[in-house]
């Protein structure tokens, strides 16, 4: 057990020497980011992608595949852990593939020891919230038991450092007005089970790092949206249940109108007012967990956000501004376990994290989504030919 505990000691100790370094070459030398990581992997040694490995579950999905191109930028080297049930095989790209199931603890302790893995990055889960209403042991086998599985091989292989994937929908509306922004210690009331599992899964984690000694921050984000710049990687559910891509196709796509859940909530226009954070600044700050320096046995529940909530037609009239089309859309009933209001405080983020919102505007992250939803490299299915050229661009 003691060569457990050094182990993390080490882990944390060389990620905090690295961010520190990482902060003073900023200021002293005045590099832009992309420089500044250069120099880095040549001061450390550290070329890029062979650096300490960082299990990330889930990394063939949305976020998980953004936050492994992060932690390859900055010399790490992500080893997705995933079973293809929703994510890509083509969206892993910066590491090697292993599929399993996190619910699966001997494969998992085999893996972790294989490559060596110093701390992990918890994405793999169930998220649809009417799923969850539906199927409710689904969630909790999915999103709880297996969460247990991949706690206890952590524990066997000595690693000490996670970063779990939570969500503001352990918030729900908890009696607060609809214009509040959310704070970490706000009263928890989630509106589905997808919200309980998440809520339970930061209990035990928080339990595991009070009696093993466990470093663990829960990293609640509230709507991530958008996708790489560069279009290399991007959102592609199947079924696509996401606002930005439904209001995308609506626009660009075969003229299926999109269907706004409820148009009678206690907001400024009705509808559900949602706090949207682009892809790569919930990459970002899962980069900066993995390296703060927490102490062992802290657990650290964290808002990503902006601060800033949109409505569903703000959405919608962002869309149709970048597209320079109109987005046909019919308001429906309201949807079971939606609540009126998701917007973050995410002061204490800043505060612990160093971390920052900077690519999270409504327009930027539409330009992005739309840019991916052009041109999609996988995942997209027949979407990819339902949409449809702009009148400038037909020859």
């Amino acid at each position: 057990m003691q060569r457990d505990c050094d182990q993390r000691d080490r882990w944390g100790q060389s990620a905090h020497n690295l961010g520190l370094l990482r902060t003073r070459l900023k200021q002293g030398l005045g590099l832009p980011a992309r420089e500044l990581d250069a120099t880095l992997r040549i001061y450390c040694g550290m070329d890029q992608g062979r650096g300490p490995a960082v299990l990330v579950t889930g990394g063939a999905g949305y976020i998980g595949a953004h936050t492994a191109k992060a932690l390859h930028s900055r010399g790490y080297t992500p080893v997705v852990y995933d079973n293809l049930s929703s994510g890509f095989r083509a969206a892993v790209q910066w590491g090697p593939l292993v599929e399993g199931d996190v619910a699966d603890e001997e494969r998992l302790v085999g893996v972790i020891g294989a490559h060596r893995v110093q701390a992990v990055i918890h994405f793999a889960g169930l998220i649809e919230v009417g799923r969850s209403v539906a199927n409710p042991d689904l969630f909790w086998q999915v999103n709880v038991a297996a969460t247990c599985s991949l706690l206890t091989a952590m524990r066997r292989c000595g690693v000490g450092r996670l970063v779990f994937s939570s969500s503001a929908a352990v918030y729900g509306q908890g009696g607060r007005g609809p214009m509040e922004t959310i704070a970490e210690d706000a009263e928890k009331a989630p509106a589905s089970p997808y919200g309980d599992t998440k809520h339970a899964a930061e209990w035990m984690i928080a339990a595991q790092c009070r009696a093993y000694g466990l470093t663990a921050v829960a990293l609640r984000y509230f709507n991530a949206a958008g996708a790489d710049p560069g279009g290399a990687i991007g959102e592609a559910h199947e079924p696509e249940t996401h606002l930005i891509p439904l209001a995308i196709s609506a626009a660009l796509g075969d003229g299926k109108p999109l269907t706004v859940f409820g148009q009678d909530f206690d907001t400024p226009d009705g509808t559900c007012l949602r706090d949207y954070i682009h892809v790569t600044d919930l990459a970002a700050a899962h980069l900066a967990a993995v390296e703060a320096p927490f102490a062992p046995g802290v657990f650290e529940p964290l808002n990503l956000g902006t601060g800033h909530g949109r409505s569903v037609l703000e959405v919608v009239k962002a869309v149709e501004r970048v597209a320079g089309r109109p987005a046909r859309y019919s308001i429906g009933p309201r949807r079971e376990g939606d609540p009126p209001s998701l917007v973050a405080n995410p002061a204490r983020a800043e505060k612990l994290l160093g971390w920052r919102a900077a690519h999270s505007s409504l327009d930027e992250i539409v330009a992005d989504a739309m840019r991916w939803e052009r041109g999609p490299r996988y995942g997209a299915g027949a979407r990819q030919f339902r949409v449809r050229p702009r009148p400038s661009e037909v020859a």
